[in-house]
């Protein structure tokens, strides 16, 4: 098949952390014989890796730098709300967006047309769906339902898509039940993301040096951006509860609420415990997980109804063979069977969150237990191999049936 790819984020450089899974999507097609051209925003770092069998076709919308805001994590406010420039910045990147997908559907002959988000990039493949009579198919990501949920101008948007989508698919099942109500025509197919388990499972680095912490310390980590959804909050109060034990936090990730969570640990006491590392590139991520004892994926729905629909590093966790405690929360439970492949804890409980901590500090045999059993369900169940088969079952069922 020749596929014609629509999408606001993707990793703008090797080891750039935005949005992984849409890039092994990408991947997963293309090893699989299709071609697939990429249409995404520009952007000022973008240098993006040459894929075999994959186009990239960026388009250029902001006349000035200070609205270069549209996509790659970028349009949002620690994950609630839009930025002020986003208001200024999305109208002149769906217009661009919408002609250079217009004008590529004109330069090839494709078979389908596949919008990663139901908005924007749904909004955008509609008209050129319609016009050029391609099939369009829908994947969701999370933050496309959330903000379909909250704002009625992008749930009318949403509606427009789905009203010409041929398929959906969603990361979980928690997202493909709330499109219904968002104007999916059927419930989408389920296909979580998957992970490639080879360059995880290491030896532990030097990390521990390092960073300044004792070779006898339980090290909890934690990996993702600094916003709300990710509960790190409650992963710091939780820490804070347990002071009799030698443990270490490990926060890796950055976002708009590094102050607050600092803050919060220097007033729980386990400021000089908690270790807050930035962001780290997707290469050096291997050596973080190889250094943990456990990782900690405490993911809420948030204050303002943003839940993750499935974290990839719950996935990477798995892959690395290391113990995990998680929230029970979106599409967590559809990957970790509680007591096989992990620990779940009810979201936005600390208290609950530090007795599964304590229980997986204090006994290294179940450590090990639980995550031998977590990579091997990640090689089974999560290759990105199975995940690009599933994909393009659903990409080739709507293109055959044109």
């Amino acid at each position: 098949m020749k596929i014609l790819t629509i999408t606001s984020s993707y990793p703008k450089y090797a080891r750039d952390t935005t949005a992984p899974f849409i890039a092994s999507i990408t991947k997963a097609l293309a090893s699989r014989g299709h071609e697939v051209t990429v249409v995404l925003p520009a952007h000022r770092d973008l240098d993006l890796e040459p894929v075999p069998g994959v186009r990239f076709r960026p388009y250029r919308y902001a006349p000035t730098e200070g609205l270069s805001v549209f996509g790659y994590a970028e349009s949002l406010r620690a994950d609630i709300a839009l930025r002020g420039a986003t208001y200024l910045a999305a109208p002149l990147a769906l217009v661009s967006g919408t002609r250079k997908l217009l004008s590529e559907s004109y330069r090839e002959r494709y078979d389908v047309v596949h919008a990663h988000w139901v908005v924007p990039n749904g909004t955008m493949a509609w008209p050129v769906s319609k016009a050029r009579g391609l099939p369009l198919v829908v994947s969701l990501h999370g933050s496309d339902v959330f903000m379909s949920e909250k704002k009625s101008a992008f749930r009318s948007a949403a509606k427009l898509a789905f009203s010409q989508a041929r398929a959906a698919t969603a990361c979980s099942d928690d997202l493909a039940e709330r499109s219904l109500a968002l104007g999916a025509t059927e419930k989408p197919r389920v296909v979580p993301y998957g992970v490639d388990v080879g360059p995880f499972g290491g030896e532990p680095t030097e990390l521990r040096q390092s960073l300044g912490i004792e070779k006898n310390a339980v090290v909890i980590l934690a990996v993702g951006r600094l916003v709300h959804k990710k509960g790190f909050e409650y992963l710091v109060d939780a820490a804070a509860a347990l002071e009799q034990e030698p443990i270490h936090l490990v926060i890796a990730g950055k976002g708009d609420l590094r102050p607050a969570l600092e803050e919060r640990a220097r007033q729980a006491g386990i400021y000089e415990r908690a270790h807050f590392v930035g962001n780290v590139e997707r290469d050096a991520l291997q050596g973080y997980f190889a250094m943990a004892d456990i990782v900690a994926v405490p993911s809420v729905r948030d204050g303002a109804g943003n839940v993750d629909g499935l974290p990839n590093v719950l996935l990477e966790a798995m892959a690395s063979g290391t113990a995990i405690v998680a929230s029970d929360v979106a599409g967590i439970p559809q990957a970790i069977r509680v007591g096989e492949d992990g620990l779940l804890v009810p979201e936005k409980d600390p208290g609950s969150l530090a007795e599964a901590l304590r229980k997986l500090a204090s006994s290294r045999s179940l450590r090990k237990t639980l995550g031998a059993s977590a990579r091997k369900r990640a090689e089974e169940d999560f290759s990105w191999d199975l995940v690009g088969e599933r994909f393009e079952s659903v990409l080739r069922s709507v293109s055959e049936a044109r």
